[in-house]
């Protein structure tokens, strides 16, 4: 075992399968042998735009939504061994910087991002071992608990929004980020609006719950017919969870006096929104964004994805070898799957 096999990203639409020597654990590190890898929007627009702050560097190493089974431990590694099953975070903070002395871990200073996870194996580094490192219960399927790394940053969202269950909440978007959101919301106990564009995609926001759903390419006032479901007034709290500028604004028209919006949707850099500042100061709107995870958020998704509280196979709707990741992309792209399940 010198080499594997491993996908490389060179910049907009330029992944490629290469053979690349196989890490050795140094003190604290870890060796996974990927079981299941999994495909995410942020990976689909940095596949299109050919960057993103968490590839500070090109070539590199891609993905960073996996689990799979530990195939060597480095010195001073305790409580794992070869063989145990298990999920893994993509960062971890270092606890040191003035963000985390503040409890702001998820704006860590000195974050290191894990990508590799379209390999057969990936190097896991000490502060994510420490910290964001579970061990997979017998029994739990890899491509749930492959959902560990999104399911931290959507528990992240909800709490740091705070829905209530007296709350009509609405999540614009209907890819699986909108759709983990779906499913905590309703796990708060609040009602749930769902705007999105692809019909089947709605289909599986019902699944997770969503009480009503609005197909927005069938509404030519999207805004009034979120009304009509509020008694004119607007849904409490907004999740964008798309990342397009003017969806940004749709969420802010939406909401109600004194109701909250998360930015949730990560922009493209350079693009700004225009805002009603009238509206903004006298509604009291409040707007906030929430970025990553923390050690805490993660501990909470795992919980989640052990007690099964997530279904994997709602999300996860198509799967491809290694060798058909490029295609897994564009097949995102046209918008005719979710997630799709890599295996090496």
């Amino acid at each position: 075992m010198n080499t594997m096999t491993s996908a490389l990203f060179y910049g907009a639409r330029d992944l490629r399968l290469e053979e690349v020597p196989v890490p050795r654990p140094g003190r604290g590190e870890v060796l996974v042998r990927i079981e299941r890898a999994l495909t995410c929007a942020t990976d689909l627009k940095t596949y299109i735009r050919g960057s993103h702050r968490m590839i500070p560097h090109l070539p590199s190493p891609f993905g960073h939504e996996f689990a799979g089974v530990v195939e060597e431990v480095g010195p001073d590694v305790h409580g794992l061994r070869a063989g145990t099953a298990v999920a893994v975070a993509n960062s971890a903070p270092c606890n040191e910087c003035d963000f985390c002395r503040i409890g702001r871990h998820n704006l860590c200073e000195n974050l290191r991002f894990l990508n590799g996870a379209y390999s057969e194996y990936i190097l896991v580094p000490e502060p994510i071992v420490k910290q964001n490192l579970y061990p997979i219960p017998s029994g739990v399927p890899f491509e749930r608990m492959a959902l560990l790394e999104p399911l931290a940053c959507v528990v992240h969202g909800v709490e740091r929004t705070g829905i209530r269950m007296d709350h009509v909440a609405a999540v614009i978007g209907a890819g699986p980020i909108g759709l983990m959101f779906v499913r905590l919301i309703k796990l708060v106990g609040a009602e749930v609006i769902v705007l999105g564009r692809t019909e089947w995609k709605l289909e599986a926001a019902r699944r997770l719950g969503a009480d009503h759903v609005i197909d927005v390419t069938r509404e030519e006032q999207v805004e009034d017919a979120v009304r009509s479901l509020t008694r004119g007034r607007g849904v409490d709290v907004v999740i964008e969870a798309v990342g397009f500028p003017d969806i940004w604004e749709r969420a802010i028209a939406i909401t109600r006096r004194g109701g909250k919006v998360n930015l949730f949707g990560g922009c493209e850099a350079g693009t700004a929104v225009r805002i009603d500042t009238h509206a903004l100061h006298y509604d009291e709107k409040q707007i906030l964004s929430v970025f990553h995870h923390t050690p805490r958020y993660v501990a909470m998704a795992y919980d989640l994805l052990v007690r099964g509280e997530i279904d994997e196979k709602v999300l996860i709707t198509e799967r491809r070898p290694l060798s058909g990741l490029a295609g897994a992309f564009e097949m995102m792209e046209r918008r005719q799957a979710l997630k799709i399940a890599i295996a090496p």
